[in-house]
């Protein structure tokens, strides 16, 4: 079963997610009208597919350190052969309409879920020009809130407390904006009096 992901990016392992979705909104456990998705790397994949090719499921969404073009992911990451062999299954000049289709980024056009994007500056697992490029499609479309704050410095997954603590936070209240207070404009840049004023970051 943990296998069945592998030369299927974005195929059956993220429809598990959507199923679970509806299950537990048919179940009563979940209200379908405020689902939020999260997750960094691969989860932020997952995270960044669910808000553009799923988004009558997803009101919000965050993810940190993701691919959104897998056309050239597995050419610019540090780890071309675990991505091959782990994940793809196949050269990453090979099979480009199939990258393509799976591509969040080949869906911005869709999406109507808000999306927080971040990324540190110094990833060298996942290019942060991946980050750039989806927010950069989503911005010019204009038809949904986007945000992408950048780490200065921050590899794959931020290292230094004020970065985790600003990223928490953060997620936090795009999760309280957008899906329990159903919001539609963007919360505001600062976090508020209880953040140090020197943040660790910058919007792109």
């Amino acid at each position: 079963f943990s296998k069945l992901g592998q030369g299927d990016s974005a195929g059956a392992e993220f429809d598990d997610l959507v199923d679970a979705v509806d299950a537990l909104g048919a179940a009563g456990i979940a209200d379908p009208d405020r689902v939020g998705i999260t997750g960094g790397s691969y989860g932020g994949y997952a995270t960044a597919w669910c808000a553009t090719r799923y988004i009558e499921r997803f009101k919000a969404g965050v993810f940190n350190d993701a691919a959104s073009t897998e056309i050239y992911k597995g050419l610019t990451t540090e780890i071309p052969v675990e991505d091959r062999d782990v994940h793809t299954l196949a050269d990453p000049w090979t099979k480009w309409d199939f990258r393509l289709e799976r591509s969040p980024i080949f869906h911005a056009e869709k999406s109507r879920t808000a999306l927080l994007i971040a990324g540190g500056t110094a990833d060298t697992r996942v290019h942060p020009a991946q980050s750039l490029q989806l927010y950069r499609a989503l911005k010019l479309l204009g038809r949904a809130p986007v945000r992408y704050v950048r780490y200065p410095g921050e590899g794959h997954g931020n290292a230094r407390a004020a970065s985790r603590d600003d990223y928490a936070r953060r997620l936090m209240r795009w999760m309280e904006h957008f899906v329990l207070e159903g919001r539609s404009e963007l919360p505001p840049w600062e976090l508020g009096p209880e953040v140090a004023a020197e943040s660790p970051v910058d919007e792109g």
